[in-house]
């Protein structure tokens, strides 16, 4: 086989979509459209043996009767015909295609794997292929697009990601622009007959679009070559990896979903370790430590400041920490005496938790205590915990119009900018929520708004401590191994 062409594959100019119905709704019809309504950047050429038009696009009967050359393939064929349409596609010059239909290994019988053979006998003549049974490519810049996706972000941003479920990709696609995260590419690879996480980790480890791996994986091809192509990559880059399936119950589910053979958990830790790799345990975990890769200076982050308001988040605080492996150093002599300053009397304590006390200090003196806390040599990093969600109540007590007009997120995140900034270490930022009834749906838009705010300046947002935490920790461990 030739060198992958990963250029005309993340970025083709013409792509021919097989299995685009002119009406109804089918998954090449579906993957057309979504990819009409990102504006892909190239060419789009819809094959249906019908023929017909789709927005005023004139269908192919065959790939084959597409005039010139095609760059890339959407296949959303009957899985009987899958190996046929590659075929032509090959012969159509495309370097990959992507093959969306199911009814391959994972059916776990004869006619589906010899499907599945059938398939990688063509890719083994010339064309890189993606699945079968996947969701494809997601690339912002080009705007390819996976299915269902019309709707995703077209901004680029330094993570990538490979996974093997589509619903995984999916959801990571959509959850990504509101927690912060951006992304290079994403590739769904499904049963993988082809092209799948040990080539394409080699891959974004060059990729000068891609700061970031993360991966969800629940079997690899080949073991040995998987460790090492995941070994160099953690060397240059941070590697995040879910393993799906290390439970017994896990590997029941995993084998009917990609038909693929995981592992032994103490096994696959080991190895992840090993490799220098960063293991999470969920899509969640995964999605807050590529955030906090994003946007965190990778070092051995150990000592931390905790700002907020009550005595029962220090303790909390403090208990957490020692699950991470991190530690609220005390304050004390003239540090202590600074922050303590600057706090509102009485009830503030500056020992470390730092307790706020009033939920409504102004932002210019949480800036000022933060900034005397950092003197301290011990402190790494800091967190500030502001409890948003009061201000609903004082705007109630105030007679005010309007909770969200007193609510001081802009001025919060300014100074959190300005604090890490001039003291040179990082703060993230904790921002809880109580209040979930069906009439604080103004406090989740404030704290929307409010997560924006701080993103937007380059400040990592967490729901909880625990979260926030966890996620120091990841680059903390990175940054030391």
């Amino acid at each position: 086989m030739s060198k992958t062409d990963f250029e005309r594959i993340f970025h083709p100019r013409r792509v021919a979509v097989a299995g685009v119905s002119a009406e109804g709704f089918g998954f090449g019809r579906g993957i057309f459209l979504s990819l009409l309504a990102m504006n892909f950047d190239g060419e789009l050429l819809p094959v249906n043996p019908r023929g017909g038009e789709i927005c005023g696009r004139k269908i192919y009967p065959s790939v084959g009767e597409i005039p010139g050359a095609i760059d890339f393939a959407v296949i959303a064929v009957g899985a009987a015909q899958v190996p046929e349409t590659l075929e032509r596609c090959r012969r159509k010059g495309a370097a990959g295609a992507e093959i969306i239909s199911s009814g391959f290994r994972e059916l776990g019988t004869p006619e589906g794997a010899a499907r599945e053979d059938a398939v990688l006998a063509v890719a083994r003549r010339g064309i890189r292929v993606i699945g079968p049974n996947c969701f494809g490519i997601y690339c912002p810049k080009s705007g390819l697009t996976m299915l269902p996706g019309p709707d995703l972000s077209r901004e680029s941003g330094p993570v990538a990601f490979i996974s093997q479920s589509g619903g995984m990709a999916i959801d990571f696609a959509f959850m990504g622009p509101w927690l912060g995260v951006r992304f290079s590419k994403m590739v769904s690879f499904g049963n993988g007959v082809d092209l799948r996480e040990t080539e394409l980790l080699d891959y974004f480890r060059t990729d000068p679009e891609t700061e970031i791996i993360s991966l969800y994986v629940e079997g690899v091809a080949d073991g040995g070559d998987f460790l090492r192509a995941l070994k160099a990559a953690a060397a240059e880059k941070p590697v995040i990896v879910y393993k799906g399936g290390l439970s017994e119950a896990g590997q029941r589910a995993v084998t009917s979903h990609t038909a693929s053979l995981g592992g032994s958990r103490i096994i696959w830790e080991a190895a992840l370790r090993q490799a220098g790799a960063i293991q999470v345990h969920s899509l969640e975990e995964l999605a807050q430590a590529c955030l906090a890769f994003s946007l965190l200076p990778r070092r051995p982050y150990r000592g931390i400041t905790v700002a907020g308001g009550g005595g029962a988040l220090g303790v909390a605080a403090c208990d957490m920490a020692e699950a991470y492996g991190l530690s609220l150093p005390r304050l004390e002599g003239e540090i202590y005496a600074g922050v303590l300053a600057c706090l509102p009397q009485p009830g503030s304590s500056a020992a470390n938790p730092i307790d706020i006390a009033n939920p409504y200090v102004p932002p210019k003196m949480i800036k000022e205590a933060l900034l005397q806390a950092a003197r301290d040599p011990r402190v790494d990093i800091q967190i500030q915990a502001p409890l948003l969600y009061h201000f609903k109540a004082l705007s109630t007590m105030m007679g005010a119009a309007s909770f969200p007009e007193i609510t001081p997120y802009e001025e919060l995140a300014a100074a959190a900018r300005e604090t890490a900034d001039a003291s040179g270490k990082p703060v993230v930022v904790v921002l809880p929520n109580p209040r979930r009834r069906a009439d604080d749906l103004d406090v989740e838009e404030v704290l929307r708004q409010a997560r924006q705010a701080f993103l937007s300046r380059g400040i990592p947002v967490f729901d909880g401590l625990t979260e926030a935490m966890r996620a120091i920790r990841h680059v903390a461990a990175y940054a030391g191994h």
